[in-house]
């Protein structure tokens, strides 16, 4: 089994992680975004004679300038059917080629729970893991309705009722400026951390679909999810208002939700219940397997958890971070 580092083909990258529906952070375009923002992007690809095992990307950070801490966020990525033996024997080939001088810091923190994680047994567990919610969009609409709370469904039928109109944002950066200023601002004002700010942009231009590009190649014209665009903005207006907002990244078969705001008048009649329905039901259509509307944190986080939880995903509670050498 060989450990092959940068120099990869992205189409490669790319085919592995569309087929396990694959993390945001194990996104080719994810590592060539952060290095546009100013992050190291190191790329592992394992295989053994020449058939793909994994696909593991790291972020590296220098503690004191000198100290290199490499992160690989959500991953490896692993070709179906690999068993933890051949697991293991892959993360040995990671450690053992890894290109960064000694002392080094190599972590993990694989997209799975404890219990399915046993490939990762030699390495040390040096954290606990965080819990996320993910919505199965294979399921019919129905089905996906039905799995709701009640007071969740509820609450969005209100929605639906109301005076709401849910509109599709355009894909150009200038387009949904709004609202990254809206949460720029509620993450100053609440005092949270998240991806630095032209994260999105880097992001879009990163796949290829920066203002209709065409992330997978559709014709000019079209609606933007018809031409597979990375970002799905959706906002909820109320008259000339716009009463709520709603982004998510759609990385292969998978989707993630990476921001929201509602004003005072948006929460009150439902705007984000009604927003994620949309999303549910456009990013389906879209052939997305898997929305991931991100951690929950039933301390700090009550009521976000709550409207998370209330949707009938699956709450998955990750094995944490391994600590490799």
């Amino acid at each position: 089994m060989r450990a092959t580092w940068n120099g990869l083909e992205r189409d490669a990258w790319m085919r592995l992680h569309r087929t396990a529906a694959a993390a945001l952070q194990q996104d080719w375009a994810y590592g060539e975004a952060m290095g546009a923002l100013g992050t190291e992007c190191l790329r592992a690809w394992v295989d053994d004679g020449g058939e793909p095992v994994a696909a593991a990307q790291f972020l590296v950070r220098r503690i004191g300038g000198l100290l290199p801490v490499a992160l690989c966020s959500h991953g490896p990525v692993w070709a179906a059917g690999t068993t933890p033996e051949r697991q293991a024997e892959a993360l040995r080939a990671i450690r053992a080629s890894a290109p960064l001088r000694w002392p080094r810091a190599l972590l993990f923190t694989p997209d799975a729970p404890l219990e399915a994680c046993t490939g990762f047994a030699r390495l040390r567990r040096v954290m606990t893991g965080h819990s996320t919610v993910r919505l199965d969009l294979t399921l019919a609409p129905d089905a996906l309705r039905a799995a709701m709370h009640g007071k969740w469904r509820n609450r969005l039928a209100a929605a639906e009722r109301s005076a709401l109109k849910v509109a599709r944002v355009g894909a150009k950066p200038a387009q949904y400026r709004w609202l990254l200023d809206h949460e720029l601002a509620q993450r100053k004002r609440r005092g949270y951390i998240a991806l630095p700010d032209g994260f999105v942009e880097a992001w879009q231009t990163a796949v290829g679909g920066a203002g209709g590009a065409g992330g997978t190649g559709g014709k000019a014209g079209r609606p933007a999810a018809d031409r597979g665009e990375p970002v799905l903005t959706l906002r909820a207006d109320l008259g000339r208002d716009a009463a709520a907002g709603m982004m998510f990244l759609v990385h292969g078969e998978a989707a993630t939700y990476q921001i929201g705001w509602v004003g005072d008048a948006g929460r009150e009649l439902g705007a984000h219940n009604l927003l994620l329905w949309h999303a549910m039901l456009e990013l389906r259509e879209r052939g997305v397997r898997t929305l991931d509307l991100g951690g929950v944190d039933t301390a700090r986080g009550a009521g976000l958890a709550r409207f998370k939880l209330g949707t009938g995903g699956e709450v998955v509670t990750l094995a944490g971070s391994y600590l490799g050498r």
